[in-house]
């Protein structure tokens, strides 16, 4: 289902450095990394969500990755400052990221993608058609409080002073 455009996505942004270690002899980052970066992202906007891989567990369910694509537009490079992205698109049936690696610097888009997940029960292993309540729920409690933010944050908000007379 397509959220409504209104309705706040969670969204996180990690920035690194490109270490030795990630590149090959021409200082470009293997592309087996990306996945790692992106899953840095990843958990960065679960925290968000307090639902990252031990609250998963806790809930009663894993989230094995069943999709992952990543389209390549640009390298990073050793010692290169890349900003990894990462914006929940859906959460209802599955759990769709998508993913932006920028160079820092300049803005570049260096690559993009997509990661889907589905909940599946620890004890009986079988997936689960729609989310748990476990996510959902907490994806609720996030929008509410980015609505009270932003309303609070509003030039209209009545707790706002600005431009009385």
């Amino acid at each position: 289902m397509n959220q409504p455009t209104d309705t706040p996505m969670p969204t996180a942004t990690v920035e690194m450095e490109v270490p030795f270690h990630d590149v090959d002899m021409m200082e470009v980052a293997w592309h087996g990394h990306y996945v790692r970066y992106l899953e840095i992202a990843r958990c960065k906007l679960l925290d968000m969500l307090d639902y990252n891989y031990p609250q998963m567990r806790d809930s009663g369910y894993a989230w094995p990755v069943i999709d992952l694509r990543l389209r390549y537009a640009g390298p990073a490079r050793f010692g290169q400052r890349i900003a990894v992205t990462a914006r929940l698109r859906e959460w209802e049936n599955r759990l769709k990221l998508d993913y932006v690696i920028r160079d820092v610097e300049s803005g570049k888009r260096l690559t993009r993608g997509y990661s889907v997940q589905v909940a599946v029960g620890l004890e009986d292993g079988e997936m689960l058609l729609a989310s748990p309540p476990a996510l959902s729920e907490r994806l609720a409690k996030w929008q509410a409080e980015q609505a009270l933010t932003h309303a609070s944050d509003s030039p209209d908000s009545p707790s706002d002073t600005r431009g009385t007379p």
